[in-house]
């Protein structure tokens, strides 16, 4: 493995990918402590002096004024970590734990939070040794940072709550794990900051720029098996409107098209050389727009893995401590959001090129649904409903969550980002959106294979064997799930943007 080394400076959404699919390892900075260190003793000096600071000698949220004693700064922060553990629905995948002890280590570890080094190291030990907090789904509103899913989190470092080891969900208590005694502050800390929706960001740009390296492998497929032109793909065409996700779909597509016999077949036949469906012609321009949506997450996260989202946030070059809003998700809550606009784009126009490959009056010669016998077989007919389904419950998820808010604690925090929920529908957007453009190169490499004997360009070529390479073409009515889930996962592990490629 490599190292990510955490020592409060930036990480780059690759490396969050790294570490949580167990690609890399992170390890504490050499100096972490020298780091924390002032800010801890600042914490220290006003739990012993009784001056009034918020979240360290009162009470949380609406119970901002309510003064806690010093004798009890340390009691409160175990209280506040069980209060806020109410979290429920189906347990958050382990990638995406990785990612959330990584980044909560990460904003610990930069010396603004005024907890002791020891917390940072239990975090990443728990990483290490892939010993996963059994964290809810369900709980968060994205402001105050993500409180019940933290909490949850945070639970096994007290020798509480669950965990998931070694695919095992166990009582933290049966694992070899030293309980934690929480000092002043140290429990609000391990709960206040956006790292679950960073890190949700983080995997869901990972996966949707693979997504988008298929969308555009699979549109270059079904121009290869709708007979279709490549001139919509000229570079100066895109150059007159220079939008770089649009310039690199239109050079992505071309180049796997460049040289196709099938292309060239039909090159000067006026039926197929005046004009595309807009499903084919303009893919660069929907593709492309999705690609520019995916770069602007991009410069957000990378903003955001840099930040410091703690509150109150201590100054160690001051000795003050300022409670302020750093923990607020809206930033995070817009890009998540607008990114599942464009993943459910680039499924919505996925569809609509698979709808022309399977319907006779408009697939240019290919038998009805691509079936080797028409009538009496289906072939991929019901795919493209599968497709349907899943394009209209994409609609409904690309509803931003953003744009809603619900007062919480007494209405002291009465705008929030709802970011949490954006990040869980993105999510769920990408797992539909590759399912359908799955379909698509099924679909694609059929009709292909029916242009025998002219063959597809070399680029389409790696691409129709990859697909052949793990399912067979369809001679005969089978059932297509496990077929259709094969191929998803082709897009999700790369394998189709490498072979685009190639």
């Amino acid at each position: 493995m490599t190292e990510v080394v955490v020592d409060g400076g930036p990480l780059t959404p690759g490396q969050v990918v790294e570490v949580a699919q167990r690609r890399a390892r992170a390890i504490p900075g050499p100096d972490i402590a020298a780091q924390m260190e002032p800010a801890r003793a600042i914490v220290d000096a006003t739990v012993a002096s009784g001056d009034v600071v918020y979240g360290i000698t009162t009470g949380f949220g609406a119970l901002a004024s309510t003064r806690i004693a010093p004798d009890e700064a340390e009691t409160l922060q175990y209280n506040l970590i069980r209060s806020h553990a109410s979290g429920v629905g189906p347990p958050l995948p382990d990638p995406l734990v990785r990612a959330i002890l990584l980044l909560r280590a990460r904003t610990l570890a930069q010396g603004h939070s005024g907890v002791r080094p020891v917390v940072v190291q239990r975090l990443l030990e728990m990483l290490d040794r892939d010993i996963l907090p059994v964290i809810p789904s369900q709980g968060s509103v994205g402001a105050s940072g993500d409180l019940a899913p933290f909490a949850h989190m945070a639970l096994p470092l007290i020798g509480e709550g669950r965990v998931k080891v070694d695919g095992q969900v166990v009582a933290s208590s049966e694992v070899d794990l030293e309980p934690l005694m929480l000092q002043a502050k140290e429990g609000l800390s391990l709960l206040n900051g956006t790292e679950g929706m960073a890190a949700m960001g983080a995997l869901a740009l990972h996966d949707a720029h693979l997504l988008l390296m298929a969308a555009d492998a699979a549109c270059a497929m079904t121009i290869e098996a709708m007979m279709g032109s490549a001139r919509p793909f000229r570079e100066d065409v895109h150059r007159l409107r220079p939008h770089p996700g649009q310039i690199a779909s239109a050079r992505r597509i071309a180049t796997l098209i460049e040289g196709s016999p099938i292309g060239g077949s039909h090159v000067d036949d006026f039926d197929h050389a005046v004009q595309d469906a807009y499903s084919l012609r303009c893919a660069p321009q929907v593709h492309g727009a999705a690609s520019d949506t995916f770069d602007h997450m991009e410069d957000v996260l990378t903003r955001e893995l840099g930040a410091v989202v703690d509150n109150p946030v201590v100054f160690p070059e001051t000795g003050e401590v300022v409670s302020a809003g750093n923990f607020h998700g809206q930033p995070l809550a817009f890009v998540l959001d607008f990114a599942a606009i464009a993943v459910a784009e680039l499924g919505s126009i996925s569809e609509r090129r698979t709808d022309r490959l399977l319907d006779p009056a408009r697939s240019r010669g290919l038998p009805a649904f691509l079936a080797t016998d028409p009538g009496v077989q289906s072939g991929y007919m019901i795919s493209q409903y599968v497709q349907a389904a899943l394009v209209a419950e994409n609609k409904v998820l690309a509803h931003p969550a953003s744009v809603d808010t619900i007062p919480t604690s007494g209405t002291q925090e009465d705008h929030v980002s709802m970011g949490w929920g954006a990040g869980l529908k993105l999510g769920q957007v990408l797992a539909n959106a590759r399912n359908v453009v799955a379909i698509e190169l099924l679909c694609a490499a059929q009709g292909i294979e029916h242009r025998r004997p002219l063959q597809p360009a070399p680029g389409t070529t790696a691409l129709v064997d990859l697909v052949r390479s793990h399912v067979p073409p369809l001679t005969e009515d089978r059932s297509l799930t496990d077929e259709i889930e094969l191929v998803a996962g082709l897009i999700e592990n790369g394998s189709v943007a490498a072979a685009a490629d190639s």
